[in-house]
């Protein structure tokens, strides 16, 4: 049986690590691709087994770099492509705009046009997943599910950016008839999410509470409202669009919306404590534009992927928080 080939960006990060995992479980020959720093951060592909495992490759590149992925795509060879690299965090794509716009916007620029010249070159089709965001649908502010024709409006720099990538992917698989599908994701949590997430974020400091290395956590608006899934579903759902005959644009959600202040309810809850009396609200942690509800319709993932989220909001949370005792108990 043929072995396909995966070029995964941004491998180091959240989905990345775990996408890395999902394709070598299923035989694939892995590259990961990761923006060289001059600190670790590859603890998630050691802790999942990634890295060290004989089908993974690190490689070094960079989405801002035309020359890095042009040599990346050429050198690989891929089947698909996973393009999950990005400056991923809401918050940060306020003080650093532009960085933004460049890497997560045009970054996937680069990346197709690196494919379609290695396409042009060898002759083999790649399939590329690319990675949108409910962030696109941003200031909508609709309480009603959000589906693939519903309207953007982004409410950040980063929910521009990634309008940008996702409708220059768009542009791409009509204009050049590239294999390019989009998956808008909603919020996804795992005990491999990154600190300056909220979600993680709180449940890091639950654990830290618990143990009595912290007294409290500082948070910013309660009453936003998310469609929080869990990773492990959602890489699944990537490498389903790319096992269509046709490419196309999926909502990956749940259907089902929480509160922050909820997830505080769960999350203290889960180790006997009531969260009132160790939140604090701190306004300087308010956006300039917050978006405050978001809710995904995945019937479209369901009627063709045939997929669907398995993990249920409390028990993710859960999970989270029991991971991050363990962390800092060691």
């Amino acid at each position: 049986m043929e072995v396909k080939t995966g070029l995964v960006t941004g491998c180091t990060g959240q989905d990345g690590s775990l996408l890395s995992r999902y394709l070598l479980d299923k035989g694939y020959k892995v590259f990961g691709m990761a923006r060289r720093t001059s600190s670790p951060t590859d603890w998630r592909l050691k802790e999942l087994g990634v890295l060290g495992h004989a089908n993974f490759h690190l490689c070094s590149g960079d989405l801002t770099d035309q020359i890095s992925l042009n040599n990346i795509v050429r050198d690989t060879c891929p089947d698909e492509v996973y393009n999950l690299g990005a400056q991923s965090f809401v918050g940060v794509s306020w003080q650093s705009p532009f960085s933004t716009y460049d890497i997560t916007g045009l970054g996937p620029i680069r990346l197709f046009e690196a494919v379609r010249a290695a396409e042009t070159t060898t002759g083999k089709h790649v399939k590329i997943y690319q990675a949108s965001s409910s962030e696109m649908f941003g200031g909508a502010n609709r309480v009603e599910l959000l589906n693939e024709d519903s309207t953007f409006h982004p409410r950040s720099p980063y929910g521009v950016a990634k309008c940008i990538a996702h409708m220059a992917a768009k542009n791409y698989r009509e204009s050049y008839g590239m294999f390019i599908s989009c998956g808008i994701l909603f919020n996804h949590e795992s005990k491999f999410r990154g600190l300056e997430f909220v979600s993680r974020k709180i449940t890091h400091a639950v654990a830290a509470i618990k143990l009595g290395l912290e007294n409290s956590v500082s948070l910013g608006n309660l009453d936003s409202v998310r469609d929080w899934g869990a990773a492990q579903d959602y890489v699944k759902a990537m490498w389903l669009m790319l096992q269509q005959p046709c490419a196309d644009d999926f909502v990956v959600a749940t259907s089902r919306a929480y509160s922050v202040k909820t997830l505080c309810e769960i999350a203290f809850g889960a180790v006997d404590l009531d969260w009132t009396h160790y939140v604090f609200i701190d306004q300087k942690l308010s956006r300039p534009a917050d978006v405050k509800h978001l809710l995904g319709d995945y019937s479209k993932a369901k009627r063709l992927l045939g997929w669907k989220p398995t993990v249920e909001f409390k028990d993710m949370i859960t999970e989270m928080v029991t991971a991050d005792l363990q962390r800092l108990s060691s």
